[in-house]
């Protein structure tokens, strides 16, 4: 370890504050010391060091700000005493009381970013540039009910004492946040008010409307300067009024001298209010087009400072904000809108562009471009000529006449800029009284407070004017309240209570305030005078200030009479103020031709901004006072309202002027400190006693804290006082004066925690008191209710012994009387098993003899079957051998009358032959009669074994569709395109694809859209979700028709049968009606045809004998009128099934014959079941639901196959309802996959282009039984045949669309599909029509005609006309 002896500094006044003794100082590495400046500069304070080596005399050190240096014995060095090295929360516990300890604390605090620090009950808050996690809920739930200096320091603990405070002694509060441009007051502003939201207790509507107010005052109010990037140009006092109970009830805002300059022009790098360039990027582009709106370059009012953007703010997600915030405070879209316009019109008349010109010899403006002009007059709601006057000309009153002169370019722009800035102003006024409507509720009767004072820093730019004269006038106003609150009240009420005490000298700047606005003759005075001069300039302003004040110390003269500026010394450093406008300023006055302007405005929003402008007279206007006046008597206002409140102070420090995080620099720190007075402070607050109370609020408070000490009124306050003071604080620093007692920070904090302690105990005490008497109270109840509860159980179980008692004994009695009937009915049981005996024995022999006579019968029936059988072979045998024989003899015969020797041999050889052809017949009949009987047990063994197999849907789909021909897994064309070349099966460029794969898939979530939650909610009476083979007693929908009750009744039971859940009805009758649905149709139309007046006249005709040309004629155009007939009229449904839907008086029977006449085809059922979901809207659901009903939990594989069948083929054809659609789909999307994606599919298609009017046609059934999608072929006029894709639901249109995308068509104008059945064709337009409605007509005239469905003659053509064809 190395060892110097430096010696201390000869100086003894140097910055530290504190006297060296002569004794030199051993310095050690790891040392902390402090060391002096070497220049003189006023804000150079000693900066501390850690010393890291020495040789010598030498040292080597490193400072603050991390350099190293080597220090020669001559530098002047001082020991850092214990307290500053790491820095401490509360100020006053520094050891090192100078400047220098002071920054060096808040600096080591700044670079842990600890930027808040204590001094006493007054908040140091360093602005960090950056956002810190500390404003968190977890932070305002840890500082609630929390004193100052129980935790870290925070601005949470200013606004929760100050609360705590207006609660407690019931007085009014205020927060004062002060300090320069950009050290964050705002930031600190809005933290104070969401704390005291937060903590109020009841989170209202009055609560977010006052949080809801920062927005748009700072967006109206706030803009970017060089040295703070939301700078605030307006002063704003927020009184927060609380009930008694602490919760927010209203508020009310106050606005100090708006910088309404910087409407129309801006220093460099600095922007305009927020609001504009916020306007310009959140409005649509709709809205922007309604108020000829471009981008923020494009404006001159926006662009002064030649900077647009500000780092850090997103303008379009703050405009959204502000949207939201005006709402929020009742600011209706009217009233939005016209702000806007507003704002619309002030950036269109800062683009009106002027040019000089002489007219009459005179200086004159003229409009050098008029779009400008015309969208501001338009806002306005005054003719452009009006507009142009007011801007370009001048009225003067002189004698009573009225004289129009022409005005310079200079002056028009003053007066089209002071035009801009007067609507801005008023506009702002009117936003803030529009936000007090909201938020300020004055009630009857007494309330606290709490205000919250965020107003303009102290500012000094390179060039000031009056604003900024005003703006440091009030910081001198804040100054002198600190000081007279802090030093001077301080000191008085010491020497009134006759406290022993040291007198600290500080920095006063009432000299300051009475050269400003207070003495006779003073700046505002002067400034004020000279504005009502109508001759008075700014020239002459300055001249009567230097006369008046050139010998004042804090007024400084330019040294040049031709500089037109004055200079200031304020608390906070000398000012040099620019004396050219300051008049124009103050008189802030509104020209005559504007206000006229105004007056005659279409615009009733303007003209309610300026109403007392208006309905104020001249003269009066004349003597309006000036803005300089209304500013101090507002100032005044604000300080009588704060000297009324219990202050709370928030010293708010800028780290630097680069706006940078982690950058400190010390002369700038150190600069705000010392004008701030914060080294007093210190001092005083150290020193003094903060904290004091009455003798009487002293006792009445802290009389718990020791025993004997009765309630103030019955002792003396003062003696009390003293007793309390010396058993809890002991020897202690405070002191009693003549009617308070004063104490130090710590020991008001000590009192509390004691008092809590107590307090506590004491209530522990009676706490365990009042428990033990309501326990005792308690017991007593318990312990009498207890006795009677004991008695009432005692009574009750000795009832229950009693019962039990005589239960036993009447058991007994039964048990005794059940042995003697037991024995009775042994010894009757026996009689009778005997009986029984004798009887079964009976029926037995007489079965068995029956069985014997059946056996017997059956053998004799069998026996006389093989005996017929035998007989049958030998009769067959001895018929062949007798036909033989007489063959035989016939050959004989035959052959001896031929003469042949050898015919007896011959005739016996061919007899032989024929025998034995014959028993080889028997043997092969035998055979076959042997396989037959094989066949039949195989048979009967496979069905057995197929009982066990798993089910085989395409078996199941085969039977269902077993109606259809089995002609491969495509379908093919109608056999009247046979001609036509088949299209190869990847045929891609001549085959467009389908609507369903053209359709996106849909990825709604219907997880919440189940079918039990349907079947709960609608469905009628008992009826479940689940599967059932028991009939329906009523509809599972309520239906209001009772047709439609049966109707539902008759589908579920056909849904049963189709599904193979319910057996088929027996005949009724021998005879079967084998007669299709289809065939029923065919007569129908037939009977009608039959009755119709073409029928008849053809008859006529053929009876009259007319030559055979014009019956050939004749006959052909009836035909054309039949075919027409025909497919107009053509249905599959059936006629029974049409009169049932229409509501028919014979519903009941005719449902009846239909379910129990016959059994019926699935063809059949298929088009019973779609029929009604077609011809009536109100079953649709209610065959949904059933279907869906026996698909749920279905044992079945079989029927739930067959279900899931019949739902792809509903699908197909009718949609449900809205109100089931959603719940169907997320049915369908839970199904087998093999059926849910093509169900889907097919109920989307079906749902967006409209329920069929005719069943499936052939083409349909073949491709539902594929899964496969319908090929059409269609015909061009020039012969050419386009193959395209198409489903169940797809429509002309759409068909249409494909071909004109195919072939190229660009105008579709004029071109439909036509159809063609022998020779008759029909337009399907190009609309809606369902094409497959059409080919389902025309198979079914086709099979009137007796040809088979599938082989239909119809034809698709694709062509232009422009008539039609019959």
């Amino acid at each position: 370890m190395v060892i110097t002896r430096v010696p201390p500094p000869s100086d003894t006044n140097n910055n530290t504050g504190n006297n060296e003794n002569d004794t030199e100082k051993i310095i050690i590495p790891g040392d902390y010391i402090w060391v002096e400046p070497v220049s003189g500069r006023d804000f150079d304070v000693a900066i501390g060091a850690k010393v890291i080596t020495a040789e010598g005399r030498k040292i080597q050190v490193r400072d603050d700000d991390g350099k190293e240096s080597w220090l020669q014995p001559e530098r002047r060095i001082k020991a850092m005493h214990p307290s500053s090295i790491q820095g401490v929360e509360d100020m006053i516990s520094l050891g090192d009381l100078h400047e220098a300890g002071i920054l060096r604390n808040l600096l080591i605090r700044y670079n842990e970013n600890l930027i808040y620090t204590y001094t006493g009950s007054i908040l140091v808050a360093v602005n960090p540039y950056q956002i810190l996690p500390i404003y968190t809920a977890e932070q305002i739930k840890l500082y609630k009910d929390r004193k100052i200096g129980e935790l870290p320091p925070h601005i949470f603990s200013i606004g929760d004492n100050s609360y705590t405070h207006m609660k407690r002694f019931s007085q009014d509060q205020c927060i004062v946040i002060s300090g320069e441009s950009g050290a964050g007051k705002t930031e600190s502003t809005k933290l104070i008010l969401q704390y005291l939201a937060a903590i109020s207790g009841k989170h209202s509507w009055i609560e977010q409307q006052i949080l809801e107010a920062n927005p748009i005052l700072e967006a109206f109010g706030n803009a970017k300067t060089v040295r703070n990037d939301n700078s605030s140009r307006f002063g704003k006092y927020i009184d927060i009024h609380f009930s008694k109970s602490g919760v927010i009830e209203g508020a009310k805002i106050e606005q100090y001298l708006l910088e309404k300059s910087r409407i129309v022009s801006q220093n460099s790098d600095e922007r305009n209010y927020h609001i504009f360039y916020c306007m310009l990027a959140g409005l649509t582009k709709e809205e922007k087009i309604k108020l000829h709106l471009k981008e923020a370059s494009d404006y001159r009012y926006l662009i002064g400072g030649k900077c647009i953007t500000c780092e850090g703010r997103d303008d379009t997600a703050e405009f959204a904000d502000i949207r939201s915030a005006m709402k929020v405070l009742t600011f209706s879209d009217a009233e939005i809108w016209e702000v806007l316009k507003v704002l619309a019109l002030l950036l269109h008349l800062g683009n009106i562009k002027t040019k000089a010109a002489v007219i009459n010899n005179l200086d004159a403006t003229e409009i050098s471009e008029m779009s400008h002009v015309e969208t501001a007059s338009s806002v306005l709601g005054v003719n452009r000529k009006s507009l142009i006057e007011a801007i370009t000309t001048k009225t003067i009153f002189a004698h009573g006449e009225t004289v129009v002169s022409t005005i310079s370019r200079e002056q028009s722009v003053d007066v089209r800029d002071a035009f801009s800035k007067g609507i801005y102003g008023r506009l702002f006024i009117w936003i803030v009284s529009k936000i007090n409507s909201a938020i300020y509720r004055p009630k009857a009767g007494a309330h606290t407070s709490i205000g919250v004072l965020d107003i303009f820093g102290f500012e000094n730019f390179d060039s000031n004017s009056f604003e900024q004269f005003c703006i440091n006038y009030a910081n001198e106003n804040l100054q002198q309240f600190f000081v007279q609150h802090i030093f001077k009240l301080e000191q008085e009420e010491y020497n009134l209570e006759a406290i022993s005490w040291r007198h600290i000298e500080f920095i006063d700047n009432q000299d300051a305030l009475d050269l400003i606005a207070i003495k006779p003759l003073n700046i505002m005075s002067l400034i004020d005078e000279e504005s009502r001069f109508p001759k008075g300039t700014d020239t002459t302003m300055l001249a009567k200030l230097h006369k008046t004040h050139a010998t004042n110390r804090n007024y400084l003269r330019p040294k040049s009479d031709l500089n037109a500026s004055f200079g200031f010394n304020h608390f906070a450093g000398v000012v040099f103020y620019d004396g050219r406008g300051f008049l124009d300023k103050n008189r802030d006055t509104f020209s005559a031709d504007l206000l006229q302007l105004i007056e005659i405005s279409g615009n009733k929003f303007i003209q309610h901004l300026f109403r007392e402008d208006i309905t104020m007279g001249n003269e009066t206007r004349k003597r309006a006072p000036t803005l300089s006046s209304q500013f101090k008597k507002s100032l005044d206002s604000l300080m009588k309202t704060l000297g009324n409140c219990a202050p709370f102070f928030v010293r708010c420090i800028k780290p630097n002027e680069l706006k940078k995080p982690m950058i400190f620099d010390r002369e700038l720190c150190c600069r705000q400190l010392r004008y701030s007075g914060m080294m007093e402070t210190i001092r005083i607050r150290r020193a003094g006693y903060p904290i004091r109370h009455t003798f009487r609020e002293f006792v009445e408070r802290y009389r718990f804290l020791i025993s004997g000490i009765p309630p103030p009124h019955k002792t003396d306050c003062r003696a009390a006082t003293s007793r309390i003071c010396q058993a809890v604080l002991g020897k202690s620093d405070y002191q009693l004066g003549k009617s308070k007692v004063f104490l130090k920070d710590a020991h008001d904090l000590f009192l509390e925690q004691e008092r809590d302690r107590v307090l506590t105990k004491k209530i522990l005490i009676l706490q365990r008191n009042i428990r033990a008497w309501y326990y005792r109270r308690r017991f007593k109840k318990m312990k009498s209710s207890v006795i009677v509860l004991q008695r009432n159980v005692r009574g009750f179980l000795q009832r229950r012994r009693y019962q039990k008692m005589r239960t036993g004994y009447m058991r007994l009695q039964a048990l005794i009387r059940s042995r003697v009937l037991a024995h009775r009915f042994k010894h009757l049981r026996g009689h009778v098993v005997g009986l029984q005996a004798v009887c079964r024995g009976y029926l037995v022999r007489r079965q068995v003899r029956r069985r014997l006579w059946a056996v017997i019968k059956i053998q004799s029936h069998v026996r006389r079957m093989i005996a017929q059988r035998i007989y049958k072979k030998f009769k067959f045998a001895q018929r062949h051998k007798l036909e033989a024989l007489r063959l035989r003899d016939q050959e004989e015969r035959e052959l001896k009358k031929s003469g042949n020797k050898r015919y007896k041999e011959i005739a016996e050889k061919n007899y032989r032959e024929r025998l034995q052809a014959i028993a080889a017949k028997g043997m092969e009949m035998e055979r076959e009669d042997r396989l037959i009987i094989d066949r039949k047990k195989e048979r009967i063994e496979n069905a057995a074994k197929r009982k066990d197999e798993p089910l085989n849907d395409s078996e199941v789909v085969e039977a269902l569709f077993d109606f259809l021909p089995d002609n491969g897994s495509e379908a093919p064309p109608p056999t009247a395109f046979r001609y036509l070349p088949n299209p190869p099966k990847h045929d891609e460029d001549n085959m467009s694809n389908s609507p369903d794969n053209m359709a996106p898939m849909d990825v709604e979530d219907l997880s919440e859209y189940k079918f039990q939650k349907f079947a709960a909610t609608y469905f009628t009476g008992n009826a479940n979700h689940q599967y059932s083979r028991r009939p329906l007693k009523s509809s599972l929908l309520p239906l209001v028709a009772p047709v439609d009750q049966l109707a539902a009744q008759a589908l579920w039971i056909t849904i049963l049968r189709f599904m193979g859940d319910l057996p088929e009805p027996r005949y009724h009758s021998m005879e079967r009606d084998n007669t299709s649905v289809m065939s029923k149709v065919t007569a129908t139309l037939g009977r009608h045809f039959a009755k119709s007046k073409e029928f008849q006249e053809l008859g006529l005709e053929n009876m009259d004998g007319y030559n055979s040309i014009n019956m050939k004629q004749k006959t052909r155009s009836i035909r054309h009128k039949l075919v027409s007939l025909t497919l107009k009229r053509k249905n599959k449904l059936g006629d029974d099934v049409r009169r049932r839907l229409e509501g028919d008086d014979s519903a009941a029977d005719s449902y009846q014959s239909w379910l129990e006449a016959r059994p019926t085809s699935n063809l059949e059922k298929l088009h019973f079941i779609i029929g009604h979901g077609i011809l009536r809207a109100e079953l649709r659901d209610e065959i949904y639901c059933q279907i869906c009903k026996q698909l749920t939990n279905n044992p079945s594989k079989s029927s739930h196959a067959r279900g899931w069948i019949l739902l792809s083929l509903c699908v197909g054809c009718f949609a449900p309802s809205e109100r089931f659609v959603k719940h169907l789909r997320a049915f369908i999307r839970e199904g087998p996959p093999g059926y849910a994606p093509y169900c889907e599919d097919r109920l989307k298609r079906t749902f967006n282009n409209g329920t069929r009017n005719q069943p499936p046609s052939w083409l349909e059934l073949q491709a539902t039984k594929s899964k496969k999608p319908i090929i059409l072929p269609i015909t061009f006029m020039d012969g050419n045949t386009k193959n395209l894709q198409a489903d169940s639901a797809t429509t002309s249109r759409e068909l249409c669309n494909q071909l004109a995308d195919k072939i190229g068509l660009k105008d579709q104008f004029g071109f439909s599909l036509y159809i063609a059945l022998f020779d008759k064709v029909s337009s399907l337009g190009s609309g809606t029509e369902h094409v497959m409605d059409a080919i389902s007509q025309c198979e079914q005239y086709a099979k009137e005609q007796g040809a088979q469905e599938r082989n239909a003659p119809w034809r698709l053509f694709f062509r232009k006309v422009n008539s039609t064809y019959l």
